[in-house]
């Protein structure tokens, strides 16, 4: 295990696409049989990890990313449940935390709290954090994100969170969500897209602003290696075009959460063959779902 002696301080001449050969936490046939914990921990490699609420717990069973810099670490999304009781987000991340400084000590290392949007499934477990030391919460609603990410002066703006060495690159994405937002992580290469791309329902707010952010999400991705597509959920089965019912809290049959630039030129497709007239219609890889 690399120590900071070692550590060259994200440093490189581009990510390195590591494989996600996982299998997520999907549920159980019934409570009484639940043996998952409360959140799944993949560590992805040393300074990154990405995370899975219990569909027990909440049905949305959403993926939030922790990513470490050498000043400070990001959590993105916060969840589908506020208590800590119930959904302890709060602890596991002080524990992953706690344990990265232990390898890479340092003083006074910030926690900074992000979201892809402000829907309940992805901000409820905010107020975990709210009395944390050295953390600040960034609200997901429109007008703080955008303030935060300057979104509110250009919205066609590519801003940057800086780490400490760890740079995010920050685009509004709306469609899904007025508020939306995409980040890259230029040392893992991973688009983090939220709910406007995953393997599962699109639930599409604005059909137009959905178009433009397709549009600039492959015009962005064309410029960057990008290694992973990753979304906040997974609905889809493995059958081509079948997702799970709606509230569904047990899904053996999953696919993998990771998609590729790939599904972002076949999404343009689909959006291109809907034309003006778009309708709730399955594709091979996801459902879009305008009007939602």
């Amino acid at each position: 295990m690399e120590t900071d002696e070692h550590w060259d301080g994200f440093a490189g001449e581009g990510p390195r696409s590591r494989p996600l050969d996982v299998r997520w936490i999907h549920g159980s046939p019934s409570a009484k049989h639940n043996t998952d914990p409360d959140i799944q921990v993949h560590r992805y490699d040393e300074h990154t990890f990405i995370l899975r609420q219990n569909m027990a717990i909440n049905y949305e069973a959403p993926f939030l990313f922790l990513l470490f810099g050498r000043a400070r670490a990001v959590l993105i999304d916060t969840g589908a449940t506020a208590s800590a009781e119930f959904f302890p987000l709060r602890r596991t991340v002080d524990e992953l935390v706690a344990h990265w400084l232990a390898r890479h000590p340092r003083d006074g290392y910030h926690l900074l709290v992000l979201h892809t949007h402000p829907h309940g499934d992805h901000i409820a477990g905010d107020d975990q954090f709210s009395d944390r030391a050295a953390t600040t919460v960034v609200g997901a609603d429109l007008a703080t994100a955008w303030a935060y990410f300057g979104f509110d002066e250009d919205s066609d703006a590519v801003t940057e969170v800086d780490l400490g060495g760890r740079v995010l690159e920050c685009l509004a994405t709306p469609g899904h969500h007025e508020a939306a937002v995409t980040f890259y992580d230029r040392w893992t290469g991973f688009l983090l897209t939220g709910d406007t791309v995953y393997p599962g329902r699109l639930y599409i707010q604005d059909w137009a602003a959905f178009a433009r952010t397709i549009d600039r999400l492959i015009d962005f991705s064309d410029r960057r290696p990008v290694t992973h597509v990753l979304g906040c959920h997974i609905e889809m089965t493995r059958q081509p075009g079948v997702d799970y019912p709606i509230r569904t809290t047990y899904q053996p049959d999953e696919p993998p959460l990771q998609m590729t630039t790939r599904h972002l030129h076949d999404i343009r497709a689909a959006i291109t063959e809907m034309g003006d007239h778009p309708v709730r219609r399955a594709f091979r890889d996801f459902v879009l779902c305008p009007n939602a």
